[in-house]
């Protein structure tokens, strides 16, 4: 008996201490466990999301790629997939699978022995208490402060709640935090449209993401999913017709990143990017689920970046090929060693290859091309070759050196072996034949920018900042200040006939000599051609770019009201009051300008470029709206004979109206008659510039329609020439003409909008004297009301004196012409 209390206090005494223990570890864990109430107000980090001006989503931005969404819209198949995977008794336990432990411990013993896949006995609710409130570690304590926080989530939330968080917070690779992500990041659709076999395959990457990727890990992805498809099948979600149906089908997973940039939009959303940045900072553009609304018309962006590329590439091929890209000096493993030269990584459709052999009897070489990337990041272990023939590299001749005329002067090529040779490492585009053989091609030196915009609304509705984002994002658009050349004469005319001048007042075209003062020497500027007209009309001197009628008409007006000019209409605000500003000397960059031609052309009205329409946050609220005019009536449901809404439009006058379109109207006849009749090929109403800057290192175009305005610059980044005879009309006039063609092919393209105040009069084009019946050239000119010719009225003629200063006002003829008065007495 002695020995039985003896050992009943020893139980009592170890209960004792066991109890003591237990209620030491449950206060610690109790203590120590997180709040997990919060989870009630669940608003993870959600990605943000740029869409095009038609709803096309063109860019994310994000540190954990998340779209939120409601259960109640995840599928019910979706669901049903990870229940399956995950935990199938979920609706039966209270947050801690008891007899799924049991079955877990029975199946692992089955499963050393077989050697088979280890099975988990977590449920969701553990899961969730595991990824939302506690670390990863492989503990027993964080084991157990799981199994309490399951018990107490259980007791807080419904079950629908929680597999909301569940199905949000998951990771399931590529970058995908839930399930709305991934569905788009795999199979680029969204929840609503998954199969039953991308559901299962969903349901299978929880565990490990990794061990199941589906390029990498293929047969085991594909194994996973099939096995969670049986687990849908035995627990009745699916029938075993649809099971047998979903396993046989391929794993297909999309080239998420690829299908962002079909739009070739890289410039334009890294611009929205900075902008949104700048509005909001960091933690709401990758994490607060903004909607952004853009201003991008996808089609004109693809079509802005093809014309530009193309321009570019005609250019540097008139200037001669500069040689391989690189060359190996053996050909052992020749498709390792392409796959180490670092190149761009978004000039598709075009290859990498090397030379293996050159056969000048067959007049071709044969090439090995770098082997393609694929969806997994990494290269191909195939080998593939292709064919260049001589008529893929005829046009690879020796070009000119800079300052020589922009014609070929390199002999004509007759054999493969005048271009390349063995193990020269070239770039080369497969002809549309796809039959194997190869074009040679070369990444051109210069650089340049397009950018096309709503002259009523501001909209950009494409930009590119140059040939290649992946090779350089500098964005030449907006970031590059360059001389405009000529391309700002149009704000130097607009002074002018604001300042009493008429588009038929006469302006001396002669030499100019000015003595800068201080030991600078002369200055005596000269037109494009090296040549004197003699008196002139302000539309023919527009037309034919005349710089020296622009400079003295410059001289008349002064150079404090043309600054004001590019002032107010934003092309330079600190311009200094010298002649030579208003040949263009002023930096500027095509984004301003091409913004101020908007403002000739919309009737004088300030806009300003703008990218964005509108920010929502991720619950639909406006953040942000551009346009924040009253629409009185636009929210009317029914058309019950109401007249339309009356927008009041609020956009400040920066020029008459009917200056405005006598600058336009000169500049039509630029196209029609002048530096850019090229573009008059189109058929359609256009008008536009050329600017070409000394020693042609900058070109421009900027041209309209009455409803879109495109401007395009060329030029290389450090400034050096492009060559003697690349101007504006021979460079950037062909890529402004490609877009234009293009873009306004199935567009209505009216006339231009004539405001009232103006009077068209028939003139002689030569003389801006009343036209006569017999005379040849005659055009139908604007005039501002009140100041249309007629017989007597005397005509301005500005004349000027060479060698006077830029302080000088130079002389003033009146002459009895019968043409208009111009206004200077």
């Amino acid at each position: 008996m002695k020995f039985l209390g003896n050992l009943a206090g020893i139980g009592v005494t170890l209960g004792s201490i066991g109890l003591f223990v237990l209620v030491l570890v449950l206060w610690r864990l109790n203590s120590g466990l997180p709040n997990y109430e919060h989870l009630a107000n669940y608003t993870p980090p959600v990605m943000s999301r740029a869409h095009a001006g038609n709803g096309l989503l063109i860019a994310e931005y994000a540190q954990e790629r998340r779209i939120f969404v409601p259960i109640d819209t995840a599928p019910e198949h979706l669901i049903n997939a990870f229940l399956a995977a995950e935990d199938k008794n979920f609706y039966d336990h209270s947050g801690i699978d008891f007899i799924g432990i049991l079955r877990a411990v029975v199946s692992n013993l089955r499963n050393v022995v077989t050697g088979r896949r280890l099975e988990g006995a977590s449920t969701i609710t553990q899961q969730v208490a595991k990824n939302f409130l506690l670390s990863s570690d492989v503990t027993f304590e964080r084991k157990l402060k799981e199994a309490v926080l399951a018990l107490r989530l259980e007791r807080t939330f419904t079950k629908r709640q929680l597999l909301e968080l569940y199905l949000n917070e998951i990771y399931l690779g590529l970058g995908s935090y839930g399930v709305a992500a991934a569905a788009l990041n795999y199979f680029d659709k969204p929840l609503s449209d998954l199969t039953i076999a991308e559901a299962a395959y969903l349901a299978a990457l929880p565990k490990a993401p990794n061990n199941y990727h589906p390029f990498r890990k293929r047969a085991r992805a594909i194994a996973r999913r099939n096995w969670v498809i049986e687990r849908m099948r035995d627990n009745g979600y699916i029938t075993d017709d649809q099971a047998r149906r979903s396993a046989a089908q391929e794993l297909v997973v999309a080239d998420r990143p690829a299908s962002l940039r079909r739009y070739a939009a890289e410039y334009f959303v890294e611009e929205v990017r900075r902008e949104v940045y700048g509005l909001y900072g960091e933690k709401q553009l990758y994490g607060g689920g903004l909607s952004i609304r853009t201003t991008l018309n996808t089609d004109f962006q693809k079509l802005a970046l093809t014309s530009l590329r193309e321009g570019l590439q005609n250019y540097d091929r008139r200037r001669g090929y500069r040689g391989p890209v690189a060359e190996l000096e053996s050909l052992e493993a020749w498709w390792e060693q392409l796959t180490q030269i670092s190149i761009p990584t978004d000039l598709a459709p075009w290859r990498l290859s090397v030379v293996l052999s050159v056969d000048d009897e067959l007049q071709e070489a044969s090439i090995g091309l770098r082997p393609r990337m694929t969806r997994a990041r990494r290269f191909e272990q195939s080998v593939e070759l292709g064919v260049l023939p001589l008529k893929g590299v005829t046009w690879a001749r020796e070009g000119p050196s800079p300052n020589n005329s922009y014609k070929i002067k390199g002999p004509r090529i007759r054999k493969v072996s005048d271009v390349v040779k063995v193990g020269d490492v070239v770039w080369v585009e497969e002809k549309s034949s796809n039959d194997g053989h190869y074009e040679l091609k070369q990444v051109p030196e210069v650089n340049g920018a397009m950018v096309a915009l709503n002259p009523h609304t501001g909209r950009v509705q494409a930009m590119v900042g140059g040939y290649s984002f992946s090779a350089s994002e500098f964005n030449r658009a907006t970031q590059a200040s360059r001389q405009p050349g000529s391309a700002f004469k149009p704000f130097v005319y607009a002074a002018a006939l604001d300042s009493g001048f008429t588009p038929a007042s006469l302006v001396l075209d002669a030499p100019f000599v000015m003595d800068q003062g201080k030991d600078q020497g002369l200055w005596k500027p000269e037109n494009y051609a090296r040549r004197f007209y003699g008196l002139s009309t302000l539309r023919l001197g527009m037309e034919k770019s005349r710089n020296l009628m622009t400079i003295r008409m410059a001289q008349e007006v002064g150079m404090a009201k043309i600054t004001d000019y590019a002032a107010r209409f934003n092309i330079n605000s600190t311009m200094p009051d010298v002649l030579a500003m208003s040949l263009g000397a002023g930096e500027t960059t095509l984004m301003r300008l091409t913004s101020a031609y908007a403002m000739l052309v919309n009737g004088g009205k300030r806009i300003e470029p703008r990218f964005i329409d509108r920010v929502q946050d991720r619950y639909g609220k406006n953040l942000f709206k551009y346009d924040q005019r009253a629409c009185i009536g636009c929210d009317d449901e029914t058309y019950e004979q109401q007249a339309a809404p009356d927008l009041p439009d609020d956009r400040e006058q920066v020029l008459s109206p009917q200056t405005a379109y006598q600058v336009v109207s000169m500049l039509e006849g630029v196209v029609k008659r002048g530096t850019g009749r090229r573009i008059s090929s189109i058929g359609k109403p256009l008008a536009g510039k050329t600017g070409t800057t000394n020693d042609s290192r900058d070109a421009w175009f900027i041209g309209f329609s009455a409803d879109l305005v495109v401007g395009v610059y060329v030029g290389y980044d450090d400034n050096r020439p492009l060559g003697n005879g690349e101007s504006g009309g021979v460079v950037a006039g062909p890529i402004f003409k490609a877009f234009m063609e293009e873009a306004l092919k199935t567009e209505p393209t009216p006339p231009f909008r004539i405001p009232s105040a103006v009077s068209l009069v028939r003139i002689n084009a030569k003389t801006g004297k009343l036209a006569r019946p017999d005379d040849e050239t005659v055009i139908l000119e604007a005039f501002k009301l009140g100041n249309e010719p007629s017989i007597g009225r005397k005509q301005a003629i500005v004349r000027g004196r060479s060698g006077t200063s830029r302080r000088t006002r130079p002389a003033v003829n009146t002459e009895t012409v019968g043409t208009g008065t111009g206004g200077l007495y």
